[in-house]
């Protein structure tokens, strides 16, 4: 049987740890972001799916923290007013993350870095897609089961439901509060779904809770650096960063 310490060396554990923290710092500046960098980040040291079952657990407890901060009313309004796209993500998701097991690293790879980059790039050129703040039931399922499919296969859902917001022209601070209900209702999903596909048994879960206290510490500095310093700014260079991982993990795929 193998031991944590066999498929987690120390080093690769204090990697692991600083970039849980950064991800979570992020995550406290703009609501989004740690799946992302945590894929990327450990996805440099170690396969693919064991970066994955890294960010399941920290990714749950920050955005069940993230939901809660306007109180539970506010939480359980959000999950109605989004409950198509909530609906149709969950469903998505759980089918799709028993397909984990049998891709290849290269192809998950690929379905993380091409639309991390792609939305990143997107976003620092200045697009931003509009439409009305109701959009039809049609368009909820589609764009739901789209980011479930996303979030099933490579643990991440934020690229497409920061566009869906956006495109809605959301409203800060209810933004704030809807990413993590989404993130949060995504995770709960997420987790069960891979103790269910195999990605999450007793050593890779011991290391998931391992990146708890770092995601939470960098959350809580995010959260006091965002009443500091200029929003859109501090955004605009965590894009820059993303993008920079996103094209990282295409070069991963395709090049080795």
């Amino acid at each position: 049987m193998e031991s944590f310490f066999d498929v987690f060396p120390p080093i690769v554990l204090v990697l692991a740890t600083g970039v849980a923290f950064l991800a979570g710092v992020v995550k406290g500046v703009v609501g989004f972001a740690m799946p992302m960098i945590i894929i990327s980040g450990l996805s440099s040291v170690m396969a693919p799916g064991l970066a994955l079952a890294g960010l399941i657990l920290p990714t749950l407890v920050t955005n069940g923290m993230q939901a809660l901060r306007q109180g539970p009313a506010a939480a359980i309004a959000t999950v109605h007013r989004f409950r198509w796209f909530l609906g149709a993500g969950l469903l998505a998701m759980v089918s799709a993350a028993q397909l984990v097991t049998f891709l290849p690293g290269q192809v998950m790879m690929a379905l993380i870095g091409i639309p991390v980059a792609a939305f990143a790039l997107a976003q620092l050129l200045g697009w931003q897609a509009r439409m009305n703040r109701t959009p039809t039931r049609r368009f909820e399922v589609t764009f739901g089961a789209f980011t479930g499919l996303v979030g099933g296969l490579a643990g991440i859902w934020g690229p497409p439901t920061v566009a869906y917001l956006t495109a809605l022209n959301t409203e800060k601070r209810e933004q704030m509060r809807v990413q993590g209900v989404i993130y949060g209702l995504g995770a709960v999903a997420l987790t069960l779904a891979h103790m269910v596909s195999g990605v999450l048994y007793p050593v890779t879960m011991l290391f998931s809770l391992s990146m708890i206290p770092p995601a939470v510490l960098g959350m809580w500095i995010g959260g006091k650096i965002q009443d500091r310093i200029d929003h859109a700014t501090f955004r605009k260079a965590t894009l820059a960063v993303l993008l920079v991982g996103g094209l990282n993990l295409v070069r991963r795929a395709f090049l080795g």
